[in-house]
């Protein structure tokens, strides 16, 4: 136990690790896997995606080009961290569909790769919040100041912040950077290593179903003469999809501890329904959760919860309000914001 200070000075103790708090019975509840609940996600990602470019196609306006652009922001995020549930094997109960529309429904169309996914976010399971953890350097620039926070979220919404990313994307698939999910990627020279030929077979495998699923929906679209709006899906991945993974990355681990304790290194935010529509899809806001029992589908997530907060184990000061609370804590300035974390 981590004695930490409680309302009105008194003590109280803070868990270590969640078996301190959760029966094995019920742990094997909230691990219960779900082939239907995976399916269910999925149509509700693609049902928002499609209602979204039809809408705009078949009534253009300011309003519903606009709503496009935030809604698919949002899916395309959710696509994301339903890619991340495949990456952990807790999307569908069956194995070969956590591996087969994890690749092709979840992570191609948002240019993601699952296997290599899949290494990249349990190494940061395994050592979070330490200077092993590969997402750190999302972590590290905050608290930092107001303008600095506001020139990044510009940067995601003008669209410098997804070119940069497409760039990066290319570097990887074509093998010229080491794959990364975050930051810290190392160059490489794949040209010495194979030649031309590597290259190509690296742009082929990795970037193959990206342009595949990419071209079926602009396909699709098209049939349905209305592929213009095929722009809005590249536009919202270059600026609200970056908007709302940098708001989502920021509230996950920014300004809290560097210590092994879960219950410290990552932090759950509310989230109501325009948040659960565009920067928190598929519980993702649950994240101290997801740190402690990493296996727990997204949907069992919010039962987790309430037992967790039932039972007063959720620190407060990991316990945010919502996103503007976050965006406070992080733009406090390098003297502010100061990490409420056991001694």
């Amino acid at each position: 136990m981590v004695v930490t200070g409680g309302a009105g000075g008194s003590q109280v103790a803070a868990p270590e690790s969640v078996l301190e708090v959760l029966s094995a019975e019920e742990i094997r509840s909230l691990t219960r896997l779900s082939d239907w609940a995976g399916a269910r996600a999925l149509l509700v990602s693609w049902g928002i995606i499609w209602g979204s470019l039809f809408a705009a196609g078949w009534w253009p306006s300011w309003l519903t080009i606009t709503l496009a652009l935030v809604l698919l922001g949002g899916r395309q995020l959710g696509l994301s961290i339903l890619m991340h549930e495949a990456s952990h094997r807790s999307l569908f109960k069956t194995r070969a569909l956590n591996d087969v529309l994890g690749k092709w429904l979840c992570a191609a169309p948002v240019w993601s790769r699952l296997p290599a996914y899949r290494s990249h976010h349990l190494q940061h399971h395994n050592y979070a919040n330490s200077p092993r953890d590969p997402d750190l350097g999302l972590v590290t620039p905050f608290p930092t100041s107001k303008s600095s926070v506001l020139r990044k979220l510009a940067r995601d919404i003008f669209g410098v912040t997804g070119a940069r990313r497409v760039v990066g994307l290319i570097a990887m698939d074509l093998g010229f950077l080491t794959y990364t999910a975050s930051t810290g990627a190392a160059r490489k020279d794949p040209l010495a290593e194979g030649g031309l030929s590597l290259v190509i077979k690296q742009a082929l495998h990795n970037l193959g179903p990206v342009l595949a699923t990419n071209a079926v929906m602009a396909g699709l679209l098209w049939w349905a003469g209305i592929g213009w709006t095929f722009a809005l899906w590249v536009g919202a991945y270059l600026t609200t999809f970056s908007l709302f993974l940098r708001l989502r990355a920021l509230a996950e681990h920014a300004c809290t501890s560097m210590v092994e304790n879960p219950f410290w290194h990552t932090r759950t935010t509310k989230a109501h329904a325009v948040a659960r529509l565009t920067v928190a899809p598929h519980n993702v806001n649950y994240h101290l959760e997801h740190h402690l029992l990493m296996t727990v589908p997204h949907q069992s997530l919010p039962r987790m919860h309430a037992l967790l907060v039932e039972r007063g184990a959720i620190p407060p000061a990991r316990l945010a309000s919502g996103y503007w609370e976050v965006l406070r804590q992080v733009s406090a300035g390098r003297g502010g914001a100061p990490d409420a974390s056991p001694a």
